[in-house]
């Protein structure tokens, strides 16, 4: 447990999870950022060969063209393929590691007579960078300086090798260090944000949902609703608002107690949920989601009664059909003592002219309050 602390800067493993998409959004980031730096990096490498200055000849001016022609590359598919490069950070950023490695390591090559910097600012640069797991990064920069430190001895003299190895074993000493503590503050910050990201996701799930039922709340509905009717997007698709209010419910109450009272509304709103596909996953953003995704949606005006906005029908008569379904399946309920949920409905279309859920509204509850005169249990087209 204590090493698994460790690994995960200090964090719980599953701690770090909920981190996940955070430190995806900041090493995608990051990944522009060095990736960028590592194209100008090259190009003024190229200079230099060109220039036959500080210990790089016109000899090495292909391979560090090559160099930048693959943080080019590796440029474009950054931006071009955002999503699969958050989705999959973790590749990308161990491939810019590589990247960046094998350019340092080649960099000390090139100037054999001088000892190695390039290499010592990547190992610092990545430390502080990116975020992965301290077991795992460490042995990678271990494994790195020991490809640096081969190169070393092989391509330089002894004297130049050794100062090399010095100062490998200072930095990635340094670098270890640098990599948990920045990363554990980074980790830190993150943990801090997604908690309050947390609390307000509750917040807008406590604010707009109603407890009992799991349909959005009259205050909420409407507001979505209103934004919905006074958009454009309203003239291509058909829209139309039902009101639903259950019959007979104080009977319920009274003969069968408020314990099946409060079943008998969950009931009928688990209904109209699977009868509209009404998508509850991520409550935080229904909001929103109802707005642009054009779903169904529902909500509880108080007690017994429920509302219901409906998209993705051709016309009222296939929203009735759908309402007669709904209408179906709360008869055919069978709870304990409680056979059958009887309930009248209330229905109008959404027209171009409609421009607030006051004049809708009204018409739908005139059309459900005939429904009841009329004898309950059926549905009313205004």
């Amino acid at each position: 447990m204590y090493w698994q602390k460790i690994n995960y800067y200090g964090f719980e493993k599953n701690r770090y999870d909920d981190c996940q998409n955070l430190i995806n959004d900041t090493n995608y980031t990051h990944l522009l950022i060095i990736n960028s730096w590592l194209l100008l990096l090259t190009i003024t490498f190229m200079v230099l060969c060109l220039l036959n200055e500080f210990g790089v000849t016109r000899r090495n001016f292909n391979m560090f063209y090559s160099f930048m022609f693959l943080s080019l590359v590796f440029e474009v598919i950054l931006i071009t393929l955002k999503k699969v490069c958050i989705r999959y950070t973790s590749f990308f950023v161990h491939a810019n590691i590589i990247i960046l490695v094998a350019f340092g390591i080649y960099s000390s090559v090139a100037q054999p007579y001088l000892a190695a910097t390039t290499f010592l600012v990547m190992v610092v640069l990545l430390s502080v960078t990116y975020i992965d797991t301290m077991i795992r990064f460490t042995v990678l920069l271990i494994f790195y300086s020991s490809i640096f430190l081969y190169t070393s001895f092989r391509f330089k003299p002894n004297s130049l090798a050794d100062l090399d190895m010095y100062n490998i074993i200072v930095y990635l000493i340094l670098s270890i260090i640098f990599h948990y503590t920045f990363q554990h503050n980074k980790m830190t910050q993150f943990y801090t944000l997604q908690k309050n990201i947390q609390i307000q996701r509750d917040l807008e799930i406590r604010s707009s949902f109603d407890t009992l039922t799991d349909l959005l709340n009259r205050a909420r509905f409407f507001a979505i609703a209103d934004q919905i009717i006074k958009s454009e997007s309203k003239r291509s698709e058909f829209i139309a608002i039902a009101l639903m209010d259950l019959d007979k419910f104080k009977e319920i109450n009274d003969r069968l107690g408020h314990q099946m009272g409060d079943k008998a509304i969950q009931t009928a709103s688990h209904i109209i949920i699977e009868a509209l596909n009404i998508d509850m996953f991520e409550k935080w953003s229904f909001s929103e989601r109802a707005v642009h995704e054009k779903f169904s949606f529902a909500g509880r005006l108080g007690g017994d009664e429920y509302i219901m906005l409906i998209r993705g029908q051709k016309n009222i008569e296939a929203v009735t059909s759908l309402l007669n379904s709904i209408l179906s399946t709360l008869n055919a309920v069978h709870i304990g003592e409680l056979s059958g949920i009887n309930a009248s409905l209330g229905v109008t279309g959404v027209s171009d002219n409609d421009q607030d859920m006051d004049s809708i509204y009204k018409r739908a509850d005139e059309a459900l309050y005939r429904s009841k005169k009329q004898g309950r249990n059926r549905i009313t087209v205004s």
